[in-house]
Formats: C-alpha cells, sequence, structure tokens
C-alpha cells in the first residue's frame, strides 16, 4: 500500500453554484435510513433544514416494502430535496437479503416514477443498463458504485476501476474504499483530481475525514453528511452541521489552502473550532482538518504540495516532527519537540516550531498573578517549586519554559531517563 511521494494539484470542475456565496459545486447529500417511508420522509425534511442539497433514499432499510408503486411515488413525490436511490444488497455493504430481480426492479420504477439519481453497484451495472435499452429518463443520473471495505487500492488500480465502471454507461462514477492510513487519501485525490468524469470518491473509516471534506477541493461530485451523530450508512461520515459550520464547506475552493492537526487520537481536539472561525473571521481561504496520523514522515512525504501549508502537531508525534522538518527554530530543537510545523511557499521546505512553552507558561504566570505572587525578576515562577507530571513533547515545553522563567523544575514520569538533560 504504498502511496508514494503525492503531489496534488488541485483543479476547478466548473459547475454549478458561482458567486460569492458558493465556491465549489460538490453537493451535500443526506442518507436517509428509517423502518417506514412517513419516518424518511420526516428525515428528508430535517435533511432539507440542515441545508443539505440532496437526500439518498436507503430502501433496504426500510422494515416493509411490499407496495413498491406505492412506497416510491411517496417519497418521490414527497421529498422537498432531490432524490437519490439506494437498495444496497448485503454483498456490498447494504442490508438487502432479498430477490436481486425485485431489487433492480425497484430502482428502475424509481427512474421511471422521477427519482433524480440511483445507484447501482458496479457487479450488476451492466447487465441493468443494458436493460434499460436506451430508455432511460433523461432526467434521472445512473450512479455506478463500488466498495471496497478492506482498503485502498493502488492508482493504477483505481483507475482502471474508473474505467470499468465507465464502460457499463455510468453517468457518475463512485468509489468508496477503505483508509487503513490517512495517506490512502491521497490516492483518492489524485484520481479524483484527474478524473474526466463526474466523480464521486470517498475514503471510509476516521483515518479517511478528509475525503469527505476536501472532495470539495478537489473536485468531488458529492460527499455524504448525516443528522445525527452515530446514525451513518457508511464509516467516518461527518455531520452536516460539522460539513457546513465547522470546516465552511461551501467555501472550498480549488486554491483553498489545507491545514490541520496531527495527532493519534485526534478526534477529540477542539483545534478546528478555534482555526475555522479565526479563517472565516480575517476572510482566509483556508481550512482546518483533523489529520489522524500513524507515520508522521510517511504523512508530510506523501501530502508535500503546498496546498498542504501548516500543521498543529499533538500526541504522540510533537518529538518526530523534530526530525521530521527541514529548519527546527532553536528553542523547539532545545525542548526536543514540535508542536507547529509550516511549509515555506518557496520551495516546500518545512519549518518547526514550539509554541507550547510561550503558551502554557503565560497562562501559569497569569493565574499566579492573579492570586497577588509577584516577583523581582519579573516573572512569578522564579523561585517556585515547578513540578512537570509527563516527560512527553508538552512536558518538555513546560519544562523548558518553567526553567526559562527561573523555576525549580522536577519531572515525574513514569520511565526513567526518558527525558533529556535540558540545555
Amino acid at each position: 500500500m504504498d502511496s508514494g511521494n503525492v503531489l496534488l494539484a488541485s483543479g476547478s470542475m466548473g459547475g454549478g453554484g458561482g458567486g460569492a456565496q458558493l465556491k465549489n459545486p460538490t453537493l451535500i447529500c443526506v442518507p436517509i435510513m428509517a423502518d417506514t417511508v412517513d419516518e424518511m420522509l420526516v428525515k428528508v425534511g430535517q435533511a432539507k433544514s440542515a441545508s443539505a442539497d440532496l437526500v439518498e433514499i436507503r430502501l433496504d432499510y426500510l422494515r416493509s416494502f411490499v407496495d413498491p408503486r406505492g412506497d416510491l411515488a411517496a417519497l418521490v413525490n414527497g421529498s422537498s430535496l432531490p432524490t437519490l436511490f439506494t437498495y444496497r444488497p448485503r454483498w456490498e455493504g447494504g442490508q438487502y437479503e432479498g430477490d436481486e430481480s425485485k431489487r433492480l426492479d425497484a430502482l428502475k420504477l424509481a427512474m421511471d416514477l422521477g427519482a433524480d439519481y440511483i445507484d447501482v453497484e458496479l457487479q450488476v451495472a451492466g447487465d441493468f443498463i443494458g436493460s434499460l435499452h436506451g430508455s432511460r429518463p433523461s432526467k434521472c443520473k445512473v450512479i455506478v458504485s463500488s466498495h471496497n471495505y478492506e482498503c485502498t487500492p493502488s492508482v493504477e488500480d483505481l483507475g482502471d476501476l474508473v474505467a470499468r465502471i465507465q464502460a457499463t454507461g455510468a453517468d457518475i462514477v463512485k468509489i468508496a474504499t477503505t483508509a487503513l492510513d490517512i495517506t490512502d487519501v491521497a490516492r483518492m485525490f489524485q484520481i479524483m483530481v484527474h478524473s474526466q468524469v463526474p466523480f464521486i470518491g470517498l475514503v471510509m473509516g476516521e483515518r479517511g475525514l478528509i475525503s469527505r471534506v476536501l472532495c470539495a477541493k478537489f473536485g468531488g461530485y458529492l460527499t455524504f453528511g448525516i443528522l445525527e451523530s452515530g446514525v451513518v450508512s457508511a464509516p467516518g461520515q461527518p455531520l452536516v452541521k460539522d460539513l457546513l459550520d465547522l470546516y465552511n464547506f461551501r467555501q472550498i475552493s480549488a486554491d483553498t489552502k489545507v491545514f490541520g492537526i496531527i495527532g493519534r487520537p485526534v478526534g477529540h481536539s477542539k483545534s478546528p473550532v478555534l482555526y475555522n472561525e479565526a479563517f472565516k473571521s480575517a476572510g482566509f481561504n483556508g481550512v482546518y482538518v483533523h489529520l489522524l496520523v500513524d507515520d508522521l514522515a510517511r504523512f508530510l512525504q506523501t501530502y508535500s504540495s503546498p496546498d498542504f501549508a501548516g500543521f498543529s502537531c499533538t500526541i504522540p508525534h510533537k518529538e518526530d516532527a523534530v526530525k521530521c522538518c527541514d529548519e527546527v527554530d532553536p528553542v523547539a530543537k532545545s525542548i526536543g519537540a514540535v508542536n507547529c510545523i509550516v511549509r515555506r511557499e518557496s520551495d516546500g521546505k518545512l519549518f518547526g516550531f514550539n509554541t507550547d512553552y510561550v503558551g502554557a507558561i503565560s497562562a501559569i504566570e497569569e493565574g499566579l498573578q492573579g492570586n497577588g505572587s509577584s516577583s523581582l525578576s519579573g516573572s512569578p515562577l522564579a523561585g517556585k517549586l515547578f513540578v512537570v507530571i509527563g516527560a512527553g513533547g508538552a512536558g518538555k515545553a513546560l519544562a523548558y519554559g518553567a526553567k526559562e522563567k527561573g523555576a525549580k523544575v522536577v519531572i515525574a514520569n513514569r520511565t526513567y531517563g526518558e527525558f533529556p538533560a535540558q540545555r
């Protein structure tokens, strides 16, 4: 699964949604899963209120589907958003286990009744599209999909897969794979940015989250967003609210710079909230994302494009970051940890800094001064006993900062000898 050194050059797909309010044509689709048609229509209304662009009606989740014509007509006519109908079988990760001809007949009926899109699996797409005899409604677009729940294939294999899907007569190509490492997503981006046909490319799992956000940058046709946490049709789907309000999805464009918080774990970090709001307030064309990274060096080598402009670094990568940067600020080098990586535009070199010690020590000093503590040296920490619990990257930064302020530093750590002598 070698992703190689991936240089991504984003480009605009064109299409709908120009103007100041919308920077990309990528649609937000909400998967609708419920036991009954009535419950589905309620969720469609919620999707519209959440500002989704279309809904995916998952027929395989219906508890009863004995009147396909009546149920499909109710769903098509009752939906306040464009509809994508999916009737996913078990063998492709769905819920349906019945007769295959009945499943495909239901999709044909959805087309006849006014569906905007239907999704059919690659394994049966050639026969399905051939059976339409060229009589499919012009309004309805056929998405031909392939799902890989094991891994993300090589760029060459993904390219071959696109060609096979196109050969079926698909209007839109959809490929969903699984991220074993965040660098797997780069291969999907490569296919996406060079695609000459409408393309949906998503990488499932937490390590694939950026595929669901940055598809707006690299030209994806749509992404999926959910209405409530945990109710997903595929692993890793974000909330519609987060796509729109946290990541400012509508404002992402081909020129958007990508920043993020590198860590493991990382999903709990509030950094995207802080930075994306700051970007929005300043009118800066950037997006800040969670980056679940296992191998820092591999990540930085893979995402080496100027599009990926800078990163915050948290546990467990702060110490490794010192070795991964082309240049390291003297203070960060003395601490032995980097929490901020910036890519220089002129040559792509990575510069490492440490801001942990400044932020943490300043906050502690302010707290002590608020309690009336003072020192003739100017810092309320001078001469104080300063106990650091833990000798990781953040602990090293705190110890360094406290020592610089004249404190007597004691480190408590589980492993003796892990903490090098401060210089």
